[in-house]
């Protein structure tokens, strides 16, 4: 049986986890946290990364087009090339160009530290502009690529609410509050995927808290 490993705090773990919830493949967890990797099976020693039949493979978009492709039932992606292409379009402005961008954040937003002005100013310059962009290929309607649930909502379900957070936090005010998101996260958060791995976040999220310094 595949095996997910990594930590539910995570929300590139969580993007694979829904995936799998969705399409209902049987699959076991390991928890393993930032730095306690098998460094063979992820080679960069990051989370997540799935122990397959044929052996590990690491990188969540990775993953997901592996998934897509190894358990054809319950698709996630369009049967039309132009139309799974949006889909993968919309992955990649929401982990480059939203989330990986507002990660420079995250220091100050969650964890006690500090992000210098001119930081600062520059992440919000690149957010607003990239934002706007994003904003010109969502959807919404219902689903983020369109009238289905695909892997564009795996991805921005878990991404999304961080970066909102993130720039409300630091610059008081989400950088979102322009699109419908919270209409979005509502409707989405209806389905028992979503809730389940809502739940085993927020638990999972208040035991690395509380974990000792390393």
């Amino acid at each position: 049986m595949l095996k997910l490993v990594g930590f539910a705090a995570s929300n590139y773990y969580n993007a694979v986890k829904l995936a799998l919830l969705e399409k209902e493949v049987p699959f076991t967890e390991e928890l393993a946290w930032a730095g306690e990797t098998d460094k063979h099976a992820s080679p960069l020693g990051k989370v997540p990364y799935i122990l397959t039949e044929h052996g590990p493979l690491s990188e969540s978009t990775v993953i997901l087009e592996y998934l897509e492709a190894r358990y054809p039932e319950h698709p996630l992606l369009p049967r039309d090339p132009f139309a799974a292409a949006k889909v993968r379009e919309l992955i990649r402005h929401c982990e480059l160009y939203l989330e990986l961008v507002a990660r420079r954040l995250y220091p100050q937003a969650f964890f006690g530290g500090t992000v210098s002005d001119r930081l600062k100013e520059i992440t919000k310059t690149e957010l607003q502009t990239n934002i706007a962009a994003f904003s010109r290929l969502v959807h919404f309607s219902p689903f983020i690529a369109g009238p289905e649930f695909t892997l564009a909502d795996c991805t921005a379900i878990v991404h999304l609410p961080l970066v909102g957070l993130a720039t409300k936090l630091v610059y008081g005010h989400s950088f979102l509050d322009g699109l419908p998101i919270k209409d979005y996260l509502a409707r989405v958060g209806t389905r028992a995927s979503v809730q389940q791995v809502d739940a085993e976040r927020k638990a999972n999220t208040k035991a690395m808290m509380s974990r000792p310094p390393h």
